[in-house]
């Protein structure tokens, strides 16, 4: 597992995206999406939509969308948080509510990306902090693409809020539906921003 915020001696290891890289990537990305979409493997279920994750760090995420890549099996099963808190829109409800109804135009960003299964969209009204709770196949593809995207977020985003963490072979709905999987939430450390203090509410 790793979790990757500010430089530190682990995060300095893995390989910082070029502009051309990651524009490569993402470009890649979108040509498999609009693949998907045409063949209705790419959808968006809204069962999820509404419900409450609760932090281990005190805060609560409302999801607002889901993504899923349907069809293929998933045969090395990864959970990916990523998390983030933009800088120009600040406390804003309306730019808030105008970023959640844009950001559906960042989907085929990532749902091209090799291994992605599925993601939920997630936000804390309270303090303006953005939280994407993927499935990933493979815990390679996940890091790379999460080294790809927290590399973009940071031109935008409040410094130090730019963070993930990889979880390999944990489901993504077995870890909403049991937290402890991945271990209980220490009473003070790091981690807490991505485990849950509870399972998936609604």
């Amino acid at each position: 597992m790793a979790t990757m915020s500010r430089p530190t001696r682990r995060s300095r290891r893995l390989p910082v995206p070029t502009v051309r890289s990651a524009v490569r990537a993402f470009g890649s990305s979108v040509l498999v999406s609009c693949g998907l979409l045409v063949r209705g493997r790419l959808r968006q279920p809204v069962r999820q939509v509404g419900r409450q994750l609760r932090f281990a760090d005190g805060s609560c995420s409302r999801v607002y969308r889901e993504t899923v890549h349907y069809g293929p099996p998933t045969w090395q099963p990864v959970l990916l948080v990523v998390q983030f808190q933009l800088r120009l829109i600040g406390r804003s409800r309306l730019l808030h509510a105008l970023f959640r109804a844009e950001s559906i135009a960042n989907t085929p960003l990532f749902a091209g990306f090799p291994g992605f299964r599925s993601k939920l969209w997630a936000t804390d009204q309270r303090t303006g902090v953005y939280r994407g709770v993927y499935e990933w196949d493979g815990a390679r593809p996940a890091v790379d693409y999460a080294t790809t995207l927290t590399a973009l977020l940071r031109l935008g985003s409040v410094p130090g809020s730019v963070k993930f963490h990889v979880e390999p072979g944990v489901r993504r709905d077995d870890f909403l539906r049991d937290p402890g999987l991945v271990g209980s939430a220490p009473p003070a450390g790091p981690d807490r921003w991505w485990r849950l203090a509870s399972g998936m509410v609604a």
